[in-house]
């Protein structure tokens, strides 16, 4: 069990976290949720050690192993993958580098023998023979292949890096698992691993994410951060949503009612406070007035922006046409003879581990780069918008925020403009930020204006879940959902996928499987089990972002 008792900390003037008592229980998985800047990964720093609170303690039961995910990648380049991985248990791999350094003595001693002894009875204990295996296991399921396991760190990439630091916070089974954002940078197969995973782990775990999906599946309550304190639901995310608006409710007709008995209560003062015989009366209920309290309820932290896609012209039925699509990326073939046409009710998930066939495929699609082999049409109706996976070279430059939509708006006026940058939440103030100094999740709402602005009737999104916070992804969820237009997307978040896809392309091998299903039936289809069976899916040779 991990427990807070009185914790605060204070960031200048500000108080982030204000005297929060909280228990986190054996056996339960904790959804730690709240606006950006609500101090979410703040906490979880506090309750790993790795940031002292302004006053109170962090209380863990005594004995218990506390494990967190690393967000340094770097940190462990000059090891070997396996070793990454066992080192979550710190002294389990204490003991086999102690062990390993005993046993090459050249003047091997008695007592190197005892002690030699000791190790190995506490390394038994510890279960250490399968450590190599389990670790094996879970490289495998985050998709970390085998011939990668015993290379050095600094040879994986980005991604790769992640998931071998996720695989070492799950290492050895902790009493108490905390992890900040462990669905980023994986792929949906990863994510439904470790989903399973966290869903028959028996330990405490508290994790951060946008994933709704994701925290509807493996979190049993919810830990809610809004105006310096945490206050616990039981349930999953949606709970969470459906508690907190009917105790919202409650109160607000709690204080109405409450309003309605001091009106009354003082209109019989207003009438018969100067009336002898009713003095008394009157009295008593000055007294009852005095004991009414309002709840005080407070406007959450939380802010959504207002997502919404209106395409200039209607769509015409010839859309998109895809002919053998060949391309090579650094000396791997993305793409080996794909085709498919799109259809103008089509709303289509690019999915698959793969991520460089997904983005080749858009790359190519708005022009950015050539195919080695085959082609591609747009139909004469057709307007396309496109949310590139990295979006660097769109803000490498010295203009305002302003001027920089305005450049894509049809309509030059400041007003209309500034317009499209208020439903993205950047105040008026706002608007003459310079683009070179925005935040990721910044840079993605101004990409989302752009793409609201331009009236296309084809959008295409390239992971745009990337840096947005969970108010965000539920307004873009919802945009999407309402567009009349085509979609074509990539996303790691499942329910974006599920609820707004109706055709799936997914990526193998360099080829593609196409169905016209929902997400979660194409998953549940055995045709496509069988089918995926047949390919072997390279690792992605793509730098991380």
């Amino acid at each position: 069990m991990i427990s807070t008792s009185n914790i605060s900390l204070r960031v200048g003037k500000k108080a982030l976290f204000e005297e929060v008592n909280i228990k986190f229980s054996e056996g339960e998985c904790y959804g730690l949720i709240g606006a950006n800047g609500a101090g979410k990964s703040t906490f979880l720093r506090i309750l790993s050690g790795q940031l002292e609170p302004t006053s109170g303690e962090v209380v863990i039961t005594p004995g218990q192993r506390l494990s967190f995910l690393q967000q340094d990648q770097f940190k462990y380049d000059q090891y070997p993958v396996l070793d990454t991985v066992i080192m979550g248990n710190k002294r389990l791999y204490d003991i086999m580098k102690e062990k390993d350094a005993i046993y090459a003595k050249e003047d091997f001693t008695e007592e190197d023998g005892v002690k030699a002894a000791d190790l190995e009875a506490e390394f038994a204990n510890m279960d250490g023979w399968n450590a190599e295996s389990d670790a094996e296991s879970m490289l495998n399921g985050l998709g970390i292949d085998t011939e990668l396991h015993q290379k050095q760190m600094s040879e994986l990439n980005g991604a790769q890096k992640v998931k071998v630091l996720l695989a070492q916070a799950l290492f050895g089974n902790p009493d108490i698992l905390l992890l900040d954002e462990p669905t980023n940078h994986l792929d949906l197969d990863a994510i439904g691993w470790l989903e399973e995973f966290l869903i028959n782990f028996e330990n405490t775990v508290i994790v951060v994410s946008h994933d709704r999906y994701f925290l509807n599946k493996v979190c049993t309550q919810i830990a809610d951060i809004d105006y310096g304190k945490i206050t616990l639901y039981a349930g999953n995310y949606d709970f969470w949503v459906q508690s907190s608006q009917l105790m919202i409710r409650q109160m607000k007709e709690a204080n109405k009612k409450k309003e309605e008995k001091i009106k009354e209560l003082q209109e019989f003062i207003r009438r018969f406070s100067a009336n002898a015989s009713k003095s008394k009366q009157a009295t008593s209920r000055k007294r009852a007035l005095e004991k009414i309290e309002l709840d005080d309820i407070r406007p959450s932290s939380r802010k959504y922006p207002y997502i919404d896609f209106r395409p200039e012209r209607e769509i015409g039925n010839d859309v998109l046409t895809v002919t053998n699509l060949t391309k090579t990326v650094n000396g791997r073939k993305v793409l080996d003879g794909v085709s498919f046409t799109i259809n103008r009710e089509d709303k289509v998930a690019l999915v698959g581990p793969d991520e460089l066939a997904k983005t080749t495929l858009f790359k190519i699609l708005t022009g950015e780069i050539e195919p080695d082999e085959g082609d591609f049409k747009w139909g004469l109706t057709t307007s396309q918008a496109y949310f590139p996976k990295d979006n660097t070279k769109e803000f490498a430059n010295e203009d305002t925020i302003a001027e920089w939509l305005t450049q894509y708006s049809p309509v030059k006026d400041a007003t209309y403009v500034r317009g499209f940058l208020g439903r993205m939440l950047f105040a008026g103030e706002d608007g003459v930020k310079k683009v070179k100094v925005l935040s990721g999740g910044e840079r993605v709402r101004c990409m989302l204006s752009k793409m609201m602005i331009s009236g296309a009737n084809v959008l295409m999104l390239d992971e745009p879940t990337d840096h947005l916070d969970m108010e965000s992804i539920s307004a873009l969820n919802t945009g999407m959902m309402k567009f009349p237009g085509v979609l074509i997307f990539s996303s790691r978040d499942h329910e974006i996928v599920q609820t707004t896809a109706n055709r799936i392309i997914e990526f193998i091998g360099g080829n593609i499987i196409d169905k016209i299903t929902d997400y979660d039936s194409y998953l549940d289809s055995d045709e496509m089990a069988r089918k995926r069976q047949v390919y072997t899916v390279t690792e992605d040779e793509e730098a991380d972002d």
